[in-house]
């Protein structure tokens, strides 16, 4: 009997944890909802990231509590020994893409034929904080390879007036870039886009994709995704890495570029062409 008042007491212990948390969840969902009507920049992806670890964590917990219940604890008890392995290999996993993404997390030195600088959203018309990271490395690598084209590749995005591809060619522009090299992609609307289309303006201009060697400008976290995309394409490619700015940026882009690239290896076409 006083067994089963200790077991009861542990139930009601584990539920009240477990609708805490559900309590807190709820709150935070509501709090970046809230801030996602008021266009905080990059909530969306913080929203996603903080919203899947408590989901996760709240499973668990009806898992532990269902434990404690005489009745269905040793099935409880299995299925949550399965879950924490599931859990396990998928944080393993998680490290992987994380490993590859910062391993690659540089610029290549190499004779390139043509540098492509990939877009990344716009502010009132103007290139965004991470976007005018990539045209700043873009202007640094360019120095040194004087009369190589540069493709600017964007097509316009929800709510912008202007595409991508015209705003980095005027920010450039105004800074003195030689306006003959810069050739505008905008019909883009993500990476693999940003690239397929590229290379076939390329094509119209003569150059050979199996023969030359293009350099892909974009931030660290992403230059190993892009770079992976272009190989898939037909091209060898070279990544140019603008830093990220800012610590919290770097934990929210880092991050959902882990999954963006488990996404590409396991669902990824081998070609563009073929989406």
């Amino acid at each position: 009997m006083a067994k089963q008042k200790t077991d009861k007491k542990i139930v009601k212990q584990r539920t009240a944890a477990t609708l805490a948390v559900t309590a807190l969840f709820v709150m935070i969902a509501g709090a970046f909802l809230l801030m996602m009507r008021m266009n905080v920049p990059n909530i969306r992806v913080l929203f996603s990231l903080t919203l899947a670890f408590l989901l996760l964590l709240i499973v668990y917990l009806v898992l532990w509590t269902l434990c404690a219940n005489n009745k269905c604890s040793r099935v409880a008890t299995i299925i949550s020994r399965c879950y924490l392995v599931f859990i396990s290999l998928g944080v393993a996993f998680f490290f992987t893409m994380l490993g590859l993404i910062i391993s690659n997390a540089h610029t290549e030195e190499a004779d390139v034929d043509c540098i492509i600088v990939l877009g990344a959203g716009l502010r009132n018309d103007a290139p965004s904080l991470i976007l005018r990271y990539r045209l700043n490395a873009a202007m640094t690598y360019m120095q040194e390879r004087e009369g190589t084209p540069v493709i600017l590749a964007g097509g316009l995005g929800q709510g912008e007036t202007i595409t991508e591809a015209e705003a980095m060619f005027r920010y450039l522009i105004s800074r003195g870039v030689e306006e003959s090299l810069l050739l505008k992609e905008e019909a883009s609307t993500r990476t693999q886009e940003n690239i397929e289309f590229s290379l076939d303006l390329l094509s119209e201009m003569g150059f050979d994709r199996e023969h030359i060697t293009i350099a892909v400008v974009t931030n660290e976290f992403h230059v190993f995704r892009s770079k992976l995309i272009a190989e898939k394409a037909g091209v060898k490619a070279v990544g140019v890495a603008a830093p990220t700015p800012g610590l919290y940026l770097r934990v929210v882009y880092f991050s959902r570029e882990a999954f963006a690239l488990a996404a590409e290896l396991m669902f990824g076409e081998k070609s563009v062409n073929s989406e």
